[in-house]
C-alpha cells in the first residue's frame, strides 16, 4: 500500500472516530435501550437512562454527556455524564483518606470484603454479562464468561488475603535477623479498554484491594455503562460493611483524565490496558516523576503447528483463537505458522469451519460472531484486508464488511503472505488471520519471536523435543507460552502479561500481587551489641 493510501486510511478511522465521538454527546432518552422493556436488565443492574459517572462515596458528575451506542444495531442504550479534571482532583482526595481506613484492616478482613464483592457479583453474573454483550459486542456466553472472572479471581484474592508473605533471611550478625515487609502502594490507578470491560477491571482491583490498595478507575470511554453498573455492585458492599465508598472510586472520562492519572503523583500506581502507542506515552510519563506503572498492551500471537500435530485439536483451537470476541482479545491469535506438509490440508478445514460460524446479534443462541465494537473498527478491518492483498496475500475466505445495521465483518482467513510482511507485523485488532507455510520448527519459532509485541504464543506438537525447546530459553519470547492449546483464554492462577512492547506487567495469578505493593528489607537488633556486616571494626 503506498503512503499516500495509508495517509488517506489512517484520516478516514480518525474521522470516523471523531464522529462517533460527537455522536456520543447526547440522545433523545425515550428512544433509549434502557426503557425497552426487552432490555430489562439494564435497570436491575441500577442503571437509569442518564447516568453519573463519577463516584467517591457519593455519585456525581460535571462532564459531558455522552451516550453509550450498542454495536449490535447502533441503537442508543442510555446515556452517561462524565467526570472533569475537577471531579477526579475530588476523587483522588477523597480515595486518599479512604485508604487510611482501608489499610488498618487486617489482610484477612479485606479478603472478606473481596469475597462479599464476590458473591454480589454472581448476584448479577447474567444480567452483567447481558449487559458486556450489548455494550462490547462480544457473545452471551463470553460476557458472561468475562464476569466469571471477576468471580474467580475475587475467590483467588480472599485465599491471597491469608498467604502474601516476605521473607526471613539468615543474617551474618549474631542477634540479629533481617525479614522483608511488603505493605500497600496507596492508590492504585486503574485503566481499561473497551475489549474487557470487567475482567480486567477485576483482575487489579480484586489483587490491589486484598493488598491494601484504594481504585481510582477510569473504564473504556465507549463502555461507561458497565463501569457504572460494576462500581455500583461494589459500592453497595462497602456501603453494607460501612467502609468508605471511595476505596473503590470511579471516574469515567476522556483522555484528560488519563493524562492526569499519569501525571498525577498522588497516584502510587497506574495500571494501563489498551494499544501499544497509547501505552508508550503512559510509561513515559509516569517515568518522569518516576512512578510505577503496570502496562498490558497489544499482542501480535501465534500458534506453530508441527507436521505430527493433532490436527482435530489444531482446527476448533484456531477458531476459537482468532474468531472469538470477533478478533479483539489481546490474545487472539493473529499469525498461524503451518508445516508445508499439512499447510494445503488445515488451510481447508479451517475453511469449511469458518463457513460454518454464526454471525449476528451475540445476545441471540448460537452466535459465535458478534460484531466489531465501532465503526472505526470497520474502517480498520477495511483498510488491513486492502493492504494484506497489496503485499500480495490471497483472501481465502471472508474479507467484507456485512451490510447489515451494527458493525459486522466476515471473520477473514489470508495466505501468500510472507512472515515479515508490514501488514504481518502490524496488530490489528479486527478478525484476520494470517497463515503462514513453514520448513522447519526452528524457523517458525524465530518467525514467532520477530514482532514487537510479545504476549501470547503456542506451539500444536506431538514431540517432547518442540514442546521443552519451545518452553525454554531459545523458545517462544512471549509472557504466555501454551502447549496444545490456543493462545487465547488464560486461566487467573497464572500470571498474565507480555514482553517487548506488550509492556512487561503482570496481573492476575501467580505472584501478580508484589506489582501492588512495596517492599522493605527490614534488619531487626535483638541484641545488645552493635556487630557491623562483612566484619568491619570501626572503633
Amino acid at each position: 500500500m503506498s503512503f499516500l493510501r495509508v495517509a488517506r486510511s489512517s484520516f478516514k478511522i480518525a474521522a470516523q472516530l471523531s464522529k462517533e465521538a460527537n455522536k456520543r454527546r447526547c440522545y433523545c432518552a425515550s428512544s433509549f435501550l434502557i426503557n425497552d422493556s426487552s432490555y430489562r436488565f439494564l435497570k436491575n443492574l441500577g442503571l437509569q437512562s442518564e447516568n453519573l459517572g463519577v463516584y467517591n462515596g457519593t455519585w456525581s458528575a460535571s462532564g459531558q454527556t455522552v451516550t453509550s451506542y450498542s454495536p449490535i444495531d447502533g441503537r442508543p442504550i442510555a446515556s452517561v455524564k462524565e467526570g472533569t479534571i475537577e471531579d477526579y482532583n475530588k476523587t483522588v482526595q477523597e480515595a486518599k483518606a479512604a485508604w487510611k481506613t482501608w489499610a488498618d484492616l487486617p489482610a484477612p478482613h479485606r479478603g472478606e470484603i473481596i469475597r462479599q464483592i464476590g458473591q454480589a457479583l454472581r448476584d448479577k453474573l447474567e444480567d452483567l454479562g447481558k449487559l458486556v454483550s450489548l455494550e462490547m459486542g462480544k457473545i452471551i456466553p463470553e460476557g458472561i464468561g468475562e464476569v466469571q472472572e471477576y468471580i474467580d479471581i475475587c475467590d483467588y484474592a480472599v485465599g491471597l488475603s491469608r498467604m502474601f508473605d516476605g521473607k526471613v533471611i539468615p543474617s551474618e550478625r549474631p542477634g540479629h535477623v533481617l525479614i522483608e515487609q511488603w505493605n500497600p502502594l496507596g492508590l492504585v490507578g486503574v485503566i481499561t479498554a473497551f475489549n474487557f470491560p470487567v475482567a480486567v477491571y477485576g483482575w487489579n482491583s480484586a489483587i490491589a484491594m486484598t493488598c491494601g490498595n484504594c481504585i481510582l478507575w477510569k473504564g473504556a470511554p465507549t463502555t461507561p455503562l458497565t463501569s457504572v453498573a460494576v462500581t455500583k455492585i461494589i459500592s453497595s458492599v462497602l456501603d453494607a460493611n460501612n467502609l468508605p465508598g471511595a476505596i473503590c472510586s470511579l471516574v469515567q472520562a476522556g483522555s484528560d483524565v488519563g493524562n492526569a492519572m499519569a501525571n498525577d503523583k498522588k497516584m502510587d500506581l497506574v495500571s494501563f490496558t489498551g494499544s501499544t502507542q497509547v501505552g508508550k506515552k503512559v510509561a513515559l510519563a509516569v517515568q518522569e516523576r518516576f512512578g510505577r506503572k503496570l502496562l498490558e498492551l497489544g499482542g501480535n500471537n501465534a500458534i506453530i503447528v508441527t507436521e505430527d500435530a493433532d490436527i482435530n485439536m489444531v482446527v476448533p483451537a484456531v477458531l476459537f483463537a482468532s474468531v472469538g470476541t470477533a478478533g479483539q482479545r489481546c490474545t487472539t491469535t493473529r499469525r498461524l505458522f503451518l508445516h508445508e506438509s499439512i499447510h494445503d490440508t488445515i488451510v481447508e478445514r479451517l475453511k469449511k469451519a469458518y463457513a460454518q460460524v454464526k454471525i449476528g446479534n451475540p445476545l441471540e443462541a448460537g452466535v459465535l460472531c458478534g460484531p466489531v465494537h465501532s465503526k472505526a473498527s470497520l474502517e480498520l478491518f477495511k483498510s488491513t484486508v486492502a493492504s494484506a492483498v497489496d503485499e500480495g496475500g490471497k483472501i481465502e475466505c471472508g474479507g467484507n464488511v456485512i451490510d447489515r445495521p451494527g458493525n459486522y465483518v466476515q471473520p477473514t482467513i489470508i495466505t501468500g503472505l510472507r512472515h515479515d510482511a508490514k501488514v504481518v507485523h502490524r496488530e490489528s485488532f479486527v478478525p484476520i488471520l494470517y497463515i503462514i507455510k513453514y520448513k522447519n520448527f526452528e524457523e517458525a519459532v524465530m518467525w514467532n519471536n520477530e514482532v514487537d509485541q510479545g504476549l501470547s504464543s503456542s506451539v500444536f506438537t506431538g514431540s517432547l523435543n518442540n514442546v521443552f525447546n519451545w518452553i525454554g530459553p531459545k523458545g517462544s519470547d512471549c509472557g504466555i507460552v501454551n502447549v496444545n492449546i490456543p493462545t487465547s483464554g488464560a486461566e487467573i492462577g497464572g500470571a498474565f502479561g507480555g514482553e517487548k512492547h506488550t509492556g512487561g506487567g503482570r496481573e492476575s495469578g501467580s505472584d501478580s500481587w508484589k506489582q501492588y505493593m512495596r517492599r522493605s528489607t527490614c534488619t531487626i537488633n535483638y541484641s545488645k551489641d552493635l556487630p557491623l556486616s562483612q566484619g568491619i571494626k570501626f572503633e
